[in-house]
């Protein structure tokens, strides 16, 4: 993963558990870099290493950690200069949905090594909701697409809910089942 994920992780803990915290989780996790430099990519295990020891020094369950760090995530990359790309992708939460792998193929011209994930978006027949269909070669962080898709929805100011419907371990790849909380909100189709 690149470096500005770990930094994003480390800006999530920093902001809603202090600087102490962060650098007990580092430790814990025999990180010994005092930053990750965004553009340079470092092992998954570093991240996933940054997860366990974060859910070990924060009493959290490692899936709570990823939720709240992918709804930080939102936040953290449109501050971080990354808010005008964001923007070009979508002007709700489908739209912008139906545009992710259209943005990774454009965030890859910077970040040559990524590997990103691959979206799709299925209507659901007579029904505002959506399936959001997620495959990655990476296990483990189906959580932090929920917390993506909470933040996207605070983004495009749709409040929704999301609950996981199918499973990797199980199932061919992961699905989660969006709801707009406000029926007003959905978008249009």
């Amino acid at each position: 993963m690149y470096g500005l994920v770990n930094q994003a992780l480390e800006d999530f803990v920093k902001k809603g558990f202090g600087n102490t915290a962060w650098n007990r989780i580092r430790e814990g996790a025999g990180i010994r870099l005092d930053m990750f430099v965004s553009m340079d990519s470092y092992p998954d295990e570093t991240t996933h290493r940054l997860v366990r020891s974060a859910s070990e020094v924060l009493d959290l369950d490692s899936s709570e950690i990823l939720e709240g760090f992918g709804e930080h995530w939102v936040l953290y990359t449109a501050q971080a200069g990354y808010g005008e790309m964001l923007a070009m992708f979508g002007s709700d939460l489908r739209s912008f949905l139906n545009n992710l792998d259209n943005m990774h193929s454009h965030v890859a011209m910077s970040f040559p090594a990524l590997r990103p994930p691959s979206f799709e978006v299925e209507q659901i027949e007579g029904d505002p909701g959506l399936l959001l269909h997620y495959r990655s070669e990476r296990a483990g962080f189906a959580p932090m697409v929920v917390g993506l898709i909470k933040g996207l929805g605070k983004r495009f100011s749709q409040e929704v809910s999301v609950r996981q419907t199918a499973y990797r371990e199980t199932d061919e790849h992961d699905v989660f089942r969006i709801d707009y909380v406000d029926a007003g909100a959905s978008p249009p189709r």
